[in-house]
């Protein structure tokens, strides 16, 4: 009896991304009894770390070199955070599975000293790391008196330039830093959950793409779907569609499945050259389905949103 060929999954290689693609190939095990081969490859977004993400030419920093491995061949499937996928799939690939998704609130990490009075916890004029231009506008809609700063790197690269002191307090996702179990010890922890800030289109989902053609893969990546999360994040991801931006839109959006219809809850940020916020826009819609949820959410923005 001939041994069944591994399912080859492509991953970056930062400790986040390999835990994402490790549970990935546990589940495909699980379910389908595959065995799996992670494959590692390198993105223009890991590769370039001096610059803040909208600094940035083009899209697709952190899927480009990974889809491409899929089309030509190298890997069977990939692995994404789907807050970094761009919404428009390049031709011959597909996502075959939406999974796992994590709770997608926020942390901010702060030294002790950085506390202070302020919304978030702050003091005035402690410096914030992030080059989330979502994160930069909604942080100084809630408190106007802090300075934000860009932050590159990996999530433990990110905890260590805060424990060293070049910024007084840091935004993550909190599903890395769960994922991780990385040690907080000695700061500060306050969780923002969607209903304080809200994060990206996608966040805390994984999303596995495969080759158009290749039903096999196909077939195996279907078995870890899950149907009413695919359903929420689209209506999420709608919404950037409709603003005509890619990733890394200063725009927050979360679904949920509420009695058979779809509340979606959004924040747009208006922001000048130097980026600081003009204004907060704020909506939401409750929808039959999540177009029509993204669809509405995007009139109230085009009519000035609730400020």
């Amino acid at each position: 009896m001939s041994t069944p060929k591994a399912l080859r999954i492509g991953t970056r290689g930062s400790e986040l991304a390999l835990w994402q693609a490790q549970r990935v190939a546990a589940l495909l095990s699980q379910r389908c009894q595959l065995t799996c081969q992670l494959v590692v490859v390198h993105t223009s977004g890991d590769r370039d770390r001096s610059r803040a993400l909208h600094e940035l030419p083009g899209s697709g920093f952190f899927t480009k070199e990974l889809q491409e491995a899929l089309l030509e061949g190298q890997v069977d499937a990939v692995v994404h955070s789907l807050k970094d996928l761009p919404t428009q799939e390049p031709e011959g690939l597909l996502v075959g599975a939406v999974c796992l998704r994590e709770d997608p609130s926020e942390l901010l990490l702060a030294r002790p000293e950085a506390l202070g009075e302020g919304a978030l916890g702050l003091r005035a004029g402690a410096v914030v790391g992030t080059s989330s231009l979502r994160r930069r506008a909604q942080v100084l809609a809630l408190q106007p008196d802090l300075q934000v700063r860009p932050l590159r790197g990996n999530v433990p690269t990110r905890l260590r330039k805060l424990r060293e002191g070049a910024y007084d307090a840091v935004l993550l996702a909190y599903a890395g830093v769960h994922r991780l179990g990385l040690d907080l010890s000695g700061l500060a922890v306050r969780k923002l959950p969607p209903e304080v800030l809200l994060p990206a289109p996608g966040q805390g989902a994984l999303a596995v793409e495969v080759r158009q053609g290749d039903r096999e893969a196909q077939q195996a990546i279907a078995q870890i779907h899950e149907p009413l999360l695919a359903e929420e994040v689209a209506a999420e991801r709608q919404l950037l569609v409709g603003l005509g931006g890619g990733c890394h839109l200063p725009l927050g959006a979360y679904c949920q499945r509420q009695n058979g219809s779809f509340l979606l809850k959004a924040a747009y940020g208006i922001l000048d050259s130097s980026l600081g916020l003009v204004e907060l826009k704020r909506a939401r819609a409750l929808a039959p389905t999540p177009r029509e949820a993204a669809s509405q959410v995007l009139q109230a923005f085009v009519a000035g949103g609730s400020g």
